[in-house]
C-alpha cells in the first residue's frame, strides 16, 4: 500500500472564496479553526480548541468550534468521521483517501491508495441499495501498532 503526503486542505484564499460563494463571512474565528485544521488534518472540536489556544494564543468555546466545524462539513469543505471511541472528528483534507484508524492512539493515518479505491468503486457500480444512494466511498482500516515504541521514538 503506497503511502504518500496528504493533499492539501484548502488555502485560506480559497476557503475565504467558499464562504463568499456560499454566502458566508471569513469571520476570525472561522479562519481561526481552518488554520488549526490545515496543521491537525483530522481533529474534534476539543483538539481545535487546544491548538488555537496554545499555537494561535487566542480563545475559541469549544461550542463555537463544533459549531463552525459543523457547518464546514455540511458544506462540503470538511467530511466527519467518526472513531471507534466514538468521539466525532473532522477531516480537512479533501481528496479521496483511505484511513488507517490507530484504535490504540485514536489518531487517523491518511494512505493514498487509488487502487483499493477503484476496486471498491468499481464494485459498487451500478448496484442498489434500497432506499439510499451511495454519494461516495470512504474506507477506514481499523489497526493497531505491530510494535511498542521505545522511549526514543
Amino acid at each position: 500500500m503506497a503511502r504518500r503526503k496528504s493533499v492539501p486542505v484548502l488555502s485560506e484564499e480559497e476557503l475565504k472564496d467558499v464562504l463568499a460563494d456560499l454566502g458566508l463571512k471569513a469571520t476570525a474565528q472561522r479562519m481561526a479553526v481552518h488554520r488549526a485544521m490545515c496543521a491537525l488534518e483530522h481533529a474534534g472540536p476539543d483538539e481545535v480548541a487546544s491548538y488555537i489556544k496554545e499555537e494561535l494564543g487566542t480563545s475559541i468555546s469549544t461550542a463555537s468550534i463544533y459549531n463552525i466545524l459543523k457547518e464546514f462539513a455540511d458544506c462540503g469543505i470538511y467530511s466527519r468521521r467518526m472513531g471507534q471511541s466514538g468521539i466525532l472528528q473532522f477531516d480537512a483534507v479533501r481528496n479521496n483517501h483511505v484511513h488507517l484508524y490507530d484504535r490504540t492512539s485514536g489518531e487517523h493515518i491518511n494512505v493514498n491508495d487509488d487502487g483499493l479505491l477503484s476496486a471498491v468503486e468499481s464494485s459498487l457500480k451500478g448496484r442498489r441499495f434500497r432506499g439510499y444512494k451511495v454519494e461516495y466511498v470512504d474506507i477506514q482500516i481499523v489497526c493497531r501498532p505491530t510494535r511498542r515504541k521505545t522511549p526514543k521514538e
